[in-house]
């Protein structure tokens, strides 16, 4: 394969993108901060749940694959004969080298611990010595393999409070359940009737072909289609401005003296939210890892609804 370089200004990217996939026959293009690692690097996304800053960078660095050099020369060649690609400049045209990358994909997942005990492990790796409770989950279209702070968190606080508490989660409720993985985790740890529910049909099927891969009974459902009733611990790793939005709703899920763990969101962002569930719920950031803080709390007996 061969690799085509180009620089572009913000205005030709999407241009630029269109043609080389659609007219050039590239195989793939993805796009870079051309001022990456400088003083001139921008931010282009921001904080979860608020509207990114900028739609693109000023300028970018597109790298198209190609099958060979003469489709990559052409490529480069077309594109530059026109009008409106004055503002592009080819870098290089340059073999990749053959790689396996299946294999390399694999290698960017390693077995994640959540407790000594307690471990996620992708299918091609075997269990670590002293892994007593596994989760086989391989990445795929839903969010939630236990590498993102966010996760492990949750984990982590369920794992902890599961211990003393499990054999009284009768109830369990993963809201925005992408992967699953909250959900089989509490399985596992040995609560009773967990569910899960999440807005993306994809997440939803992806979360029930994991749930049985684990050999854990969870029910997965879009969220009108829920059972009705209060649960003993709902858990929530999604964005700030959803969370603060969806807490009437949450708070009528989870039973009086019932367990909250909220996730998703900022250091910053923890007051926000917590004052937005201070009606229904003592609650309290319980851990903060790279940034990111788990609120947790306990729904108040006369708690309103």
């Amino acid at each position: 394969m061969v690799e085509l370089l180009l620089l572009a200004p913000e205005d030709c990217v999407e241009g630029v993108s269109d043609a080389l996939m659609n007219e050039l026959e590239a195989l793939s293009v993805s796009v870079e901060d051309a001022d990456a690692d400088s003083a001139a690097e921008q931010a282009l996304f921001g904080e979860p749940g608020m509207p990114a800053p900028r739609p693109g960078w000023r300028r970018s660095v597109l790298r198209a694959l190609f099958a060979d050099e003469a489709l990559a020369t052409d490529a480069a060649t077309l594109l530059l004969a026109q009008e409106w690609a004055q503002g592009i400049h080819v870098q290089a045209i340059a073999p990749v080298e053959d790689q396996d990358w299946v294999r390399l994909t694999q290698s960017q997942f390693q077995p994640v611990a959540i407790t000594p005990a307690f471990w996620i492990v992708p299918s091609w790796h075997e269990p670590p010595a002293g892994a007593k409770r596994v989760i086989r989950l391989d990445p795929g279209l839903a969010f939630g393999t236990g590498t993102h702070p966010t996760t492990r968190m949750c984990l982590r606080w369920t794992a902890q409070h599961a211990a003393a508490r499990a054999s009284h989660w009768t109830r369990v409720l993963d809201y925005g359940c992408g992967s699953g993985i909250l959900a089989i985790a509490a399985a596992k740890l040995g609560a009773g009737d967990v569910a899960g529910t999440d807005i993306d049909p994809q997440a939803l099927d992806a979360a029930a072909d994991n749930a049985r891969a684990n050999g854990t009974a969870v029910a997965f459902a879009a969220p009108d289609a829920i059972r009705g009733g209060t649960f003993d611990l709902v858990v929530a790793n999604i964005l700030t401005n959803p969370l603060r939005m969806l807490a009437p709703a949450l708070a009528a899920r989870v039973r009086p003296g019932g367990r909250l763990a909220l996730a998703g969101l900022l250091d910053a962002q923890a007051p926000l939210v917590a004052d937005a569930y201070a009606r229904w719920f003592t609650i309290a950031p319980w851990r903060s890892a790279d940034g990111w803080t788990l609120l947790a709390g306990v729904r108040t007996p006369d708690a309103s609804s």
